[in-house]
């Protein structure tokens, strides 16, 4: 989630074009591709958080039976934006517990406002408890390769009902949390100092293209080139800053 501070920011979402002007809010999910390109001669600016959806999930509790989405990848929702905006606000002077779950309560909420279609439906609680068990065992385990019958083991239902709940609780498939698990362990060796080989292996990766293929996926660039610009991340417990310019 973020915010179009200056220009026009341009990208492909779900089958169409979508622009981001000055003030708008822009929301992609885990698993939705994108592309990003200025929609003006002047470039662009924006400022983005990235979120972990579980701590959305977490935050909303009872009163959702799934992540909110919402139908459009640009929003002018001042709910939303003031939301937004409180977070990347408050990331600049890095935040304490209570300052990030204000932040994520608020962030949660607007989305919900949002998507009446997953507030307050009975259930779910089987599937829930599964998800979690099974979100806790690839965090635990993110360094190795983890077996279907693994997490069917450790979940207690089996892997197509579990992928079906993992997706409607957390925004993305298990093997996706798994791989944007191993992508944060390698940045954190990469920013520590550690060679792009070693961070991939280190990571659960089976080598430095296969690391590469995904970083790039999840990121638009090579891992040496982010290791290159890297310059710094506020980082509070699933809440990252990002910002960038282009023209």
């Amino acid at each position: 989630m973020g915010v179009t501070l200056g220009g026009v920011q341009s990208f492909d979402y779900r089958g169409a074009r979508a622009d981001s002007r000055c003030g708008d809010v822009i929301v992609l999910y885990p698993d939705e591709l994108h592309d990003g390109r200025a929609g003006a001669e002047t470039g662009f600016h924006y400022r983005m958080l990235y979120v972990e959806p579980r701590l959305l999930r977490d935050a909303l509790g009872d009163r959702a039976t799934g992540l909110p989405f919402i139908g459009t990848a640009v929003s002018d929702d001042p709910r939303l934006a003031g939301a937004v905006r409180l977070g990347l606000d408050q990331l600049d002077h890095g935040l304490e517990a209570l300052e990030a779950d204000q932040i994520v309560l608020a962030l949660a909420e607007a989305l919900l406002a949002l998507a009446p279609s997953v507030r307050g439906r009975p259930g779910g609680t089987t599937s829930a408890i599964a998800v979690e068990r099974a979100r806790q065992f690839l965090d635990a385990h993110f360094a190795r390769t983890v077996a279907s019958e693994e997490l069917e083991a450790v979940a207690g239902i089996d892997r197509f009902t579990l992928a079906r709940h993992f997706r409607i609780r957390l925004g993305t498939s298990p093997y996706r949390y798994l791989t944007m698990r191993r992508l944060d362990a390698a940045r954190r060796r990469m920013c520590a100092g550690h060679s792009l080989v070693d961070s991939a292996l280190a990571s659960g990766f089976a080598d430095q293209s296969h690391m590469t293929r995904h970083f790039k996926r999840a990121y638009g660039l090579s891992p040496g080139r982010w290791r290159a610009l890297h310059v710094g991340t506020a980082t509070t417990e699933g809440i990252r800053r990002g910002r960038g310019r282009s023209r």
